[in-house]
């Protein structure tokens, strides 16, 4: 397969994050980071000396990770250790980090910068923005020609049909993903569509024949609910349809489990597509 061309260095007229912002690159930043998978891909990018705070789920790569300073979780944040931990620029999600916590820290973190990956390609575009405010354009150009290769691969798969996947994220009560979550584009590039619930973003269900009878499988995520494939094993026999269990950092991590998640998606067709559960 031929290798695509590098991508030009962005200029920095283009570092706008997801609320519009212009951002411009940093010398010498001190990067808090409250989104465990951006900070995996800060540390890809080889920016790890400039992270001085992440949170206590930043466990990715760990060798790395260990030595920053946990600021807590990404909803639950130490005000007061960030603020003594003087960052120049705080990297946030619109989906896993509080607004009113941004808010507080923006009056006296001097830029914040808001992510909010909708569709696997949108991935190109935060490696891009990382690279460009924290002087890694040329890693982060590499990176994108990495997965800008992988996704062709994935794109080049033979056609399949159309299935629908019930994609579980919690039980007691059991829950859920719409149609306009990252991880419902994700499923969406290999042709697996998820039902239409009710209408929230993370929708409770409850388990009936008409809703089972619309599904091709279920898919159960290791994460944030813990589920094992004892749990996949369980439900299978009681559905009687297959049940996979699923890495979810593949499906909803942004940044370098991405890149890693394509590969994934073809592992997880073919898993489907052999009947096995």
């Amino acid at each position: 397969m031929t290798a695509p061309p590098t991508l030009p260095p962005i200029p920095a007229s283009d570092l706008v994050d997801a609320l519009g912002h212009q951002h411009h690159p940093a010398s010498a930043p001190r990067i808090v980071s409250l989104v465990p998978s951006i900070t995996e891909l800060l540390c890809e990018l080889g920016l790890a000396p400039y992270l001085v705070g992440r949170t206590g789920f930043c466990i990715h790569p760990r060798a790395l990770v260990e030595a920053i300073p946990k600021v807590g979780g990404t909803k639950d944040v130490n005000i007061d250790k960030i603020r003594g931990l003087a960052p120049t620029h705080l990297v946030v999600n619109i989906d896993e980090n509080e607004k009113p916590t941004v808010e507080q820290l923006a009056q006296w973190v001097p830029h914040i910068v808001v992510t909010h990956p909708l569709v696997p390609r949108d991935n190109l575009a935060l490696a891009r923005l990382m690279g460009g405010i924290f002087g890694a354009e040329e890693a982060a150009a590499r990176w994108c020609a990495a997965f800008e290769q992988e996704y062709a691969a994935l794109r080049a798969l033979p056609p399949a049909p159309p299935r629908t996947v019930l994609y579980c994220i919690w039980q007691d009560p059991w829950m859920s993903v719409s149609r306009d979550t990252y991880i419902a584009a994700m499923l969406a590039e290999i042709g697996w569509h998820v039902p239409v619930l009710d209408g929230a973003r993370y929708p409770r269900f409850a388990w009936s024949d008409a809703l089972v009878g619309q599904l091709d499988a279920v898919l159960l995520s290791t994460e944030p609910y813990r589920f094992t494939e004892a749990h996949a094993d369980a439900l299978e026999k009681q559905l009687g349809i297959p049940v996979f269990l699923v890495d979810g950092e593949m499906m909803s991590w942004y940044g370098s489990r991405a890149l890693a998640g394509l590969s994934y998606l073809r592992t997880l067709r073919a898993m489907l597509e052999g009947g096995g559960g």
